[in-house]
């Protein structure tokens, strides 16, 4: 138990940590007064340029991954599990940090989730991501789709903690998400720039 408790505490306090607002500022600039006003690497990247935007997501998939691997040495109960495995996502979105207001989890979602049930499946699920993507052409409604993607390809293969953390962690993105929903249906999302 007493494993679990610090797993979890390290898992939300290491997902709060904000590498795109840290990038931001090491630029020089708030990376909350512009574009989409997040700490997002989709935001970062439209400020700074897809370098630093890809810089931000690396790390933001770092601090997803590495608490679900300390967790999985460490625990072996599923539900305990599952409850590291999210809280990353909940501190990137609500990193107490900066006061709540954080990024959409994406990143930080997707290297919770393919850690948790392993990385080879990545080869599967990262081409439909990326499909959707050039499909779209609208980074936040890949990470509103995809996650979707996940609790179907979940649910038909892992045991029912891991459907309900597909399930809950879609559910989250689509709240964290949800001023982006209501500008593509409002047709003023940005679109998603392949250039480098």
């Amino acid at each position: 138990m007493n494993n679990f408790i610090l797993l979890s505490i390290s898992a939300y306090l290491l997902g709060s940590v904000s590498f795109g607002f840290l990038i931001g500022k090491l630029k020089g600039i708030d990376i909350r007064k512009i574009g989409s006003k997040s700490t997002t690497s989709t935001n970062v990247a439209r400020a700074l340029g897809w370098r630093w935007g890809a810089i931000s997501a690396i790390l933001d998939f770092s601090k997803g991954a590495i608490p679900v691997l300390l967790a999985k040495a460490e625990l072996f109960n599923p539900w305990q599990l599952i409850i590291v495995a999210f809280l990353p996502t909940i501190g990137h979105v609500l990193p107490v940090w900066l006061k709540f207001r954080g990024g959409k989890g994406a990143s930080t979602f997707y290297a919770s989730t393919l850690t948790l049930i392993g990385f080879r499946y990545s080869l599967i699920l990262f081409p439909i991501w990326f499909l959707i993507l050039v499909l779209t052409k609208t980074m936040s409604m890949a990470n509103a789709l995809f996650p979707w993607i996940l609790v179907i390809f979940i649910s038909i293969f892992f045991p029912l903690p891991y459907q309900i953390y597909a399930f809950l962690g879609a559910s989250f993105l689509l709240f964290a998400l949800r001023e982006n929903i209501k500008r593509i249906k409002e047709g003023i999302e940005p679109k998603t720039s392949f250039r480098w």
